[in-house]
């Protein structure tokens, strides 16, 4: 189960990357994956890889930009959900800094410890603290899936895949998540500019 879930995160971590001159060789190497695995994860990332297949690069490019740049409901910075633009959210950040340093691992440079695609690059490296990371993120993620969803966005099939490897939520974490649907996130002026808006954020050759 740890090795069909690392192989996971993995994967969505390349797709939910942004999609710069790599990405036939991250959706090749996803693709090659994911095919003999079993279960709805694996079947979930495979089906947006179908998708990707078929659309340029430019245009894969644009959709990254308007689903998940545009719209902060739909930011892959998961302590934005919690912590919106706070003072606690640099202690958020900070925390998840240190974590990765205790496990000897750091995410790609000028990118936030909580974006996504980082939080599961470190679960596939380390499993066990990687897992209890996601789960404490539980309500963003869940948040993140909902709004995929409700956008009928094919990422919605990547945050798919990786809710199908945590543990079911429980009650608290899906009241965290309607109470955050709700109100969305908390707000304080502090002069933070987290989430570029436009694509010019997403430099060729960068990891985003």
């Amino acid at each position: 189960m740890t090795t069909l879930r690392s192989a996971v995160h993995q994967a969505a971590s390349l797709l939910l990357s942004y999609p710069d001159g790599d990405w036939s060789v991250r959706l090749a190497a996803v693709a090659e994956t994911m095919c003999p695995l079993p279960g709805e994860a694996p079947a979930a990332l495979l089906r947006y890889c179908d998708h990707a297949r078929g659309v340029p690069l430019l245009d894969l490019a644009a959709c990254y930009v308007l689903t998940f740049d545009r719209s902060r409901r739909r930011t892959l910075h998961l302590t934005y959900y919690t912590d919106g633009d706070t003072r606690r959210r640099g202690a958020a950040l900070a925390r998840l800094k240190a974590l990765y340093r205790t496990h000897g691992w750091q995410p790609s440079d000028g990118e936030l410890p909580d974006y996504l695609p980082a939080v599961l690059e470190f679960a596939a490296r380390c499993p066990e603290p990687g897992l209890r990371l996601l789960r404490d993120h539980r309500p963003a993620v869940e948040l993140l899936g909902h709004a995929l969803e409700k956008h009928r966005s094919p990422y919605a099939d990547v945050l798919r895949a990786v809710r199908d490897t945590l543990p079911a939520p429980a009650a608290g974490d899906r009241a965290a998540a309607l109470a955050l649907a709700r109100t969305g996130p908390p707000s304080e002026n502090v002069g933070l500019d987290l989430f570029p808006a436009d694509a010019s954020a997403h430099s060729e050759g960068a990891r985003r």
